[in-house]
């Protein structure tokens, strides 16, 4: 049995076992689902996970193969309707446990995290998701994915969806944190997670985090910090005891102490049992080409990891936003099929269970190095979800492909060191009336 074959199985099986016991996922257990006609609960999950780009009668007809019998809108709509979005998140979690990879770096996992704005349907009548930046012009509605990812297998192993107004991306990863139990791991982050309550509840669980801070010359951590050195690059541990308290001693002792204001979260510290928590931390700072330095703040051991080790790690960061653009673009999460916020959040999970089938997939090919070559190769991952989606949506009757061999000759030449300036513009909500075919 190929490798493909036995992801895809596993996949399926687990929403047939769903289907056993469906009545847990569903908002009316004791009615949703007692006919099951033309849609079963496992049907309606296997739809979801092959949806596309399209619009929905055209999913349908492919999907029954413009049989005379496909189903209409509304029968689907209808059933959609019955199950809970949790389903679909649960799905995402037992089928990411089935293929928790080994590939580790130093032993550690390298768990990436970041935030995406996801554009929805026009609805100003949402406040928790509207923004209107002009009076005078049509606003937008976005919700907000926060995400972990895993950098050395390319799976997301984690996520929180939250209306974009509502948004806390520190909190988010506070909670991912929390009921991350795996292997022990290196949390990355950017710059938006600078945050003292983030570092203890890495160092909580016993891992380790690594997070990209503003300089010392702008307003943020390492700015506070005056036992840090004034300029240049540098690599120093600093001790500091964080309080909510304004007495004296704290007062007297600034680079001992740092005074974290009763408005910003911090969960290990009180105004009445515990006033105080003790934080080793490590800086690093670096010159980068644009004549400016960065700074990074982790808990990682000097002896094990210099600071060219750590700039490396950081770089591998990038994954998560690769990541992003191929589960918005390569799997059409900018095209939802319907207007509701938890439709919505069911096509939000359904894409990434599919990503990780894809990935786990595409990332146990061998690629067959060519000789006399000028670059190395890389797989084409836009080319092999496009490969993996048509092969998880194909029916039991039709001989599969063979993915592996087609995958693997789907390859992209690696040229180290090449930019593109970000191309950023405003977006809005895709008409219902247009779809990308």
């Amino acid at each position: 049995m190929n490798y493909s074959t036995e992801v895809k199985q596993k996949l399926l099986s687990i929403i047939t076992k769903m289907d056993s016991y469906y009545w847990l996922f569903t908002k009316h257990p004791k009615t949703d689902f007692s006919r099951k006609k033309k849609w079963s609960f496992e049907e309606v999950m296997k739809f979801m996970l092959t949806m596309e780009g399209k619009a929905l009668r055209d999913e349908l007809l492919e999907y029954f193969e413009f049989d005379n019998t496909t189903p209409s809108n509304s029968s689907f709509n209808q059933r959609r309707a019955q199950i809970l979005p949790e389903a679909f998140e649960f799905l995402f979690q037992e089928f990411t446990k089935s293929f928790t990879d080994n590939v580790t770096y130093n032993g550690l996992r390298l768990i990436a995290c970041d935030g995406s704005d996801l554009c929805i349907a026009h609805n100003p009548q949402d406040e928790t998701t509207y923004f209107q930046t002009l009076p005078d012009r049509k606003g937008y509605n976005l919700l907000h994915l926060n995400a972990f990812y895993d950098l050395c297998s390319r799976q997301y192993t984690d996520a929180i969806i939250q209306p974009s107004r509502l948004a806390n991306e520190r909190r988010a990863m506070c909670e991912m944190i929390d009921r991350y139990n795996d292997t022990s791991a290196i949390f990355i982050a950017d710059r938006g997670y600078e945050n003292y309550n983030i570092f203890a509840h890495v160092e909580h669980k016993g891992m380790y985090y690594l997070i990209r801070v503003k300089d010392i010359t702008s307003n943020g951590i390492t700015s506070k910090l005056t036992m840090l050195p004034e300029s240049g690059e540098f690599d120093e541990w600093v001790n500091v005891t964080l309080t909510k308290k304004q007495t004296n001693e704290v007062k007297a002792n600034p680079k001992k102490y740092r005074v974290i204001d009763k408005k910003t979260p911090f969960d290990y510290l009180d105004l009445h049992f515990n006033n105080f928590y003790e934080m080793k931390m490590r800086v690093i700072r670096f010159p980068i080409p644009q004549g400016s330095y960065e700074c990074i703040i982790t808990n990682l051991p000097q002896d094990k990891f210099n600071s060219d080790e750590i700039k490396r790690l950081y770089a591998k960061r990038w994954g998560i936003e690769t990541s992003f653009r191929e589960l918005k673009y390569a799997l059409g999460l900018t095209r939802f099929h319907s207007k509701k916020p938890e439709y919505i959040m069911q096509e939000i999970w359904s894409r990434m269970t599919l990503y990780n089938f894809c990935e786990i997939i595409a990332t146990n090919v061998v690629i067959n190095e060519k000789k006399g070559c000028k670059h190395t190769y890389q797989l084409n991952y836009t080319r092999a979800i496009r490969i993996c989606c048509y092969f998880l949506s194909i029916k039991k009757e039709k001989a599969p492909p063979d993915v592996e061999y087609l995958i693997g000759h789907e390859l992209l030449p690696i040229r180290p060191g090449r930019t593109d300036p970000r191309k950023v513009k405003p977006q809005s909500a895709i008409s219902f009336l247009y779809r990308a075919a």
